[in-house]
């Protein structure tokens, strides 16, 4: 399964420590399987910090939730078992952690769901008149990892700057294309930005960008001839 992370910037190394704790499945590194939900909240989180917001793309194992290897929990929807637990987890009375799962599925608590939860906690709602406004939710969903263990099955994929990687491939490029050719820069640089190699390195879906500069140019040489 592929999900996303929503943050205000780029994930480079994931620390638990750093994850806010009392959120709805506890402290952690949450996921969404929904790209738009991850937007969403990369946006958020950007203008709250005064910058872009960024989407970091992972590939989640999904047999963690099946292996036997990790303690999972997993919530079909809003029911009365899923409010208990979060309920739990925001309680702020304690700095020690509400459960001792690896890994925990369900639905989010959006702003207004949040409102109402604390609402109910605080007596002014009962459970009846909770569930009563989720008649029609929007549809959300979010893994939490909660330990080092659960990290593991998360397959993650650094951003790249395409346009470095580009970069670092095209300088050797050019420059072997004048002793080769026994052209001038200009006159290099012109034939390679110019041709399908470039074109295709260009494209980020090739993912020609990962391969070395002598593989790009043996590319190009075989255009060339």
């Amino acid at each position: 399964m592929i999900v996303y992370h929503g943050s205000y910037t780029k994930i480079d190394k994931i620390d638990l420590l750093k994850c806010e704790a009392h959120k709805d499945f506890g402290r952690g590194f949450y996921v969404t399987k929904f790209r738009e939900q991850a937007e969403t909240w990369a946006n958020r989180m950007g203008a709250k910090n005064r910058c872009s917001g960024v989407v970091t793309e992972f590939k989640f194992y999904e047999s963690a939730f099946i292996d036997g290897e990790h303690k999972v929990l997993r919530f079909e929807g809003y029911t009365n078992e899923w409010l208990d637990f979060v309920v739990l987890n925001r309680r702020k009375d304690s700095s020690i952690p509400a459960h001792d799962y690896d890994i925990v599925e369900g639905p989010v608590a959006d702003d207004k769901i949040s409102n109402d939860i604390t609402k109910y906690v605080q007596g002014k709602i009962t459970r009846e008149e909770f569930f009563k406004s989720l008649v029609h939710p929007e549809s959300t969903h979010q893994i939490c990892f909660c330990t080092a263990d659960s990290l593991l099955m998360l397959d993650y994929k650094p951003l790249i700057d395409i346009n470095f990687s580009i970069e670092d491939i095209s300088e050797p490029i050019v420059e072997n294309l004048i002793l080769d050719l026994q052209i001038d820069e200009e006159k290099a640089a012109d034939l390679f930005y110019s041709s399908s190699t470039f074109t295709q390195l260009a494209d980020a879906e090739t993912k020609l960008y990962e391969k070395t500069w002598q593989e790009i140019y043996q590319m190009l040489k075989n255009e060339l001839n």
